[in-house]
Order: structure tokens, then sequence, then C-alpha cells
């Protein structure tokens, strides 16, 4: 590949949402383009995550693109291996792999306001200008680590669940477990009867729900395989189940009482010791944090070799690991599926706008986009599951194909104003949507239930969830408003306000 290239739009990242983009725009018929990924294959956080036990909570039909069905899921629920087979195969069917630069990881991308175009600069030293950028990096891609007092003096091994050690054999070590998270609650029934013993160290209990998990059987797989309307009925049918849900979760969370009922007899079937059960109750409303589900987790921490403690880790000293209620164990390694960097995403500190700023400077005060994809000040650009395009029961494939439709307006908005030129969202107009959706948040289980969640930020904002249904989303995000972008134009060096006669326009230097 040339060290210096220009294309019409580069895509940063090859999970769902790159994958996804760069079919969009080959069948968009613009082939002028690259996907930056910074490992040496595709899948994303599919990739990344390969710890034992690892799936998706999501019905395997709904987590597939619609465009890509897979008659072939060999279950309800599909497994990490499976899943990342899906997007290998995506990759493959699509065409996609001539445009994919493997172990391209993106160190800076800057605007250029006097040529209108990205300036992408990879680890590997390949310079790429790009009219449009599309950043599909995901927020589950950058592991979070507590700093714990101690734990470079730790002697054993550490790691985290989004980069496990295969190498390290787990039989008969003394491992302690931090976080009860969608990873911790696979993984510790996965390695619980191997290892010798496990201090599980929770600092807040999850709601846990039965995971209706079966095979799906040879008949079902070749009437989806023969007759495609039968895998495309039973996807209407998984989102149509969820799209009613989303009341409970958004406008009514005392609904969600039943839930809780069944979650607490979920417990007691596995947990009959009282002290446990008690400290395996949440105190705050089902889904203020996402629910979990699995069949195998309450289980696994009833058995004589699990410990849990329920308090988070404190502290390290040399082999000893100290919960915050003064319980101490010695362990041979820790491991911790504590999350991600979600509202602090580090890709946000290598981009750098029109103004000079990064996008982190930007976001200081919360991360904000236009429809969940445009930042003000950073022209042509836009992310995919972006600041509050979460969800909280359904399936992000869903949002991730409404923001591709956002996209292929965009570039189509960009081809007919003819041209150099670029959009940038309005600062009112990303200000005016962002209050919209705040407001919508306050009666939501996620700013009421009474949790801490990651779906907040620092500031207790939540940037991460849509507080609606999936069709509003894909309503909201159907076309591009040009009243809501200015549009820069490099010819004129001018800023022209949208819709506004060529006389309005301000001339000299490209400029806010």
């Amino acid at each position: 590949m040339a060290q210096h290239e220009h294309v019409r739009v580069a895509v940063i990242g090859s999970g769902f949402g790159g994958l996804g983009a760069a079919v969009r725009l080959r069948r968009e018929g613009i082939t002028d383009f690259v996907v930056l990924e910074r490992a040496g294959s595709v899948g994303g956080t599919w990739r990344d995550n390969s710890y034992p036990g690892c799936a998706c909570d999501v019905p395997s039909h709904l987590y597939s693109f619609s465009f890509a069905p897979n008659p072939e899921w060999p279950r309800t629920f599909s497994g990490q291996g499976h899943i990342r087979a899906y997007l290998e195969h995506v990759a493959d069917t699509f065409g996609l792999r001539p445009h994919i630069r493997f172990n391209h990881e993106v160190t800076l991308m800057r605007w250029d306001r006097e040529e209108l175009f990205w300036r992408i600069e990879t680890a590997n030293g390949a310079v790429i200008e790009a009219d449009v950028v599309v950043s599909a990096t995901g927020p589950l891609s950058d592991p979070k680590t507590p700093d714990i007092p101690g734990i470079d003096s730790f002697p054993g091994k550490v790691f985290h669940s989004a980069r496990w050690d295969h190498d390290y054999d787990l039989t008969g070590k003394r491992v302690a477990m931090v976080g009860t998270g969608a990873s911790a609650i696979q993984i510790v029934p996965a390695i619980q009867p191997k290892v010798g013993r496990m201090t599980l160290f929770q600092r807040t209990p999850p709601w846990v729900m039965p995971r209706v998990d079966r095979r799906i059987s040879g008949a079902e797989r070749w009437l989806h395989r023969t007759l495609p309307v039968t895998g495309a009925a039973r996807r209407g049918l998984l989102w149509g189940i969820r799209e009613l849900q989303v009341g409970a979760f958004t406008k009514h969370p005392n609904e969600l009482g039943l839930v809780e009922r069944i979650a607490k007899s979920n417990m007691a079937r596995a947990i009959k010791d009282p002290a446990l059960r008690a400290k395996l109750t949440p105190s705050y409303r089902i889904g203020c944090k996402r629910i979990l589900l699995s069949n195998a987790y309450y289980p696994a921490l009833a058995r004589p070799n699990v410990d849990v403690v329920a308090s988070g880790l404190a502290e390290v000293r040399g082999s000893t690991v100290v919960g915050s209620d003064g319980s101490e164990a010695e362990v041979d390694a820790i491991i911790f599926g504590t999350g991600f960097h979600v509202t602090d995403m580090p890709i946000a500190e290598r981009v750098v706008g029109a103004e000079g700023i990064t996008l982190t400077e930007s976001w200081k005060g919360g991360m904000q986009a236009l429809r969940g994809a445009s930042a003000a000040g950073f022209p042509n650009w836009m992310t995919i599951i972006g600041p509050n395009t979460g969800l909280g029961n359904s399936s992000m494939i869903l949002m991730i194909e409404s923001q591709l439709n956002y996209m292929a307006d965009y570039l189509r908005r960009l081809d007919a104003l003819g041209g150099r030129v670029a959009l940038d969202a309005r600062p009112g107009a990303v200000d005016v949507w962002n209050r919209r959706v705040q407001q919508r948040m306050k009666r939501t289980v996620w700013n009421t239930g009474g949790c801490d969640s990651w779906y907040l930020d620092d500031s207790g904002r939540n940037t991460t969830v849509w507080p609606g249904t999936t069709a509003e989303f894909r309503k909201a995000t159907r076309s591009v408003h040009l009243s809501e972008y200015e549009v820069v134009r490099a010819a004129e060096k001018a800023v022209v306000a949208a819709g506004a006669p060529a006389s309005d326009a301000v001339t000299g230097e490209a400029a806010r």
C-alpha cells in the first residue's frame, strides 16, 4: 500500500459498525474508501473478547445485519466464535477485504480547514487524506482497569477480560475476579469448575434473568435457508417484542416490578444460603443497569470453592487482595471484568477539529452529537454508535443500520452540493438535540432507578443510552436536515448557512 493516499471516505474500525459502513458505501456506489483497523483481523469487540463463556445476550437472528441474514445460527443466543465467524463472512461476501488496512491503528485525525479534508496518521507511518471520516471504533473497544493501590507489585498474573491470556492455565489456581458485569457473569461459571478457589469482588450486584437459550434445530435452519422470509419473520417478531418493552424502561419504570420478581425467583432456585442471597440481591430498580442473562452464574456462586466479597477491590498487598470491607484472600491471578471507556472514549483524544481542539476537549462537559452522529466543529466527521445511541434491551445492529442510513444521506447531500464541500453540525442544532434527549432521559429507569451505571459520565449525565424505541431512532436518522448544518466550501473559503442564498455567504477564510 502507498504510504500516502487520498480517499473519499475513511472508516475507522472493522467491527459491526465499520463493516456495516463499508457494505453501505459499496451499495451506494462508493468504492473510493478504506477501512483502517488497528488489529490483524476483523471483528471489533467480538475479536477482542474471547474469554471463556463469551456469548451475546441478544438473540442471534436479531443480532445480525438485515441485509446479511444468517440462516445457520446454531443457537438462539450465539457464542463469540460464531459471531466473529459471521463478521468474517460479511467481509468476504461483500468484497470488503481489498478496502481493509489491517494493523493501521489511527494515532491522529486532524481536519485541514484550508483543503477541507482529514489528515489521518497511523502507528505504522501511513498518512491518509479523507474527505469524510466515519468513526466506528465502538464504545466497547478500550478496556477500563481501575487504579488499585499495590497492583503493580502483584507477583501473579493480571489481565482484563477483553485481553484474555489464553496461555495462562487457570487449573487449580486461586483467582480473584473483579467485577460482576456482563463479562464476569459469563466468565465465572466457565472457569469455576477448574480453578482451585475463586474470590469474586462485587461492588454492586446485578439483576440476572434466566437465559432462554437452546440449540436451533436442523429443520429450523433448513427452513430459514430455503424460505428466507421465515428468518425475516423470526427477526421481526424478536424486534417487535423488544419494542413493546421500551415503554417500561423509558416512561413507566414501576412496571418492571414483575420482572424483578422473576429475577429473584431465578436467584432463589440456585442460592439457598440466606446470607449469600442477601449479598446478591440488588437494591436498585431492575433495568437501571443492564439486565444480565444466565442460568449458570448463580449455581457457580453457590459452589464451595467460590467466595463473594460484597465490596470492591481496595488494595493489593503482595499476593494478597484486600476488599473494601477488609476481607483478604491469597490469589495467584487477578482478572478484571471492569468494562470499558464508554463515556470517555480514547479515540476522542486523537480527533482534532476545525478549531484546533480535540474531540475530548470539545466534550469536556459531556459527549453530545447531532442525532448521535455529528459533533459541532468537526466537519465531515461522523461516528457510528455515538452519544446516546446505546440500548438497554435490544440489538445495537438496529441502531447501527439507522446510522448507516444517515451516513448514506450525508454523502448524497455532499454530492448534491457539489465541489469541495463539508458539512459541520451547528452548535445550536447539537444543543437542541441533546437537550431533547436529556429531557426524555429524566423519566427513564436509567436515571431514576437508583444505581450508578456505566451509562453515566463523571457528572452523572446519561450520555450513552437512547431513551426511545429503535423505530423512533430510525425515523430521526432517515435523512440529513441541512438546516442543522453549516456548509463549508473550499473554493470560496466561505461558510454558507444551509438553505440561504449565495448572497448571504460570508467570504474570506473558511471559519466558523
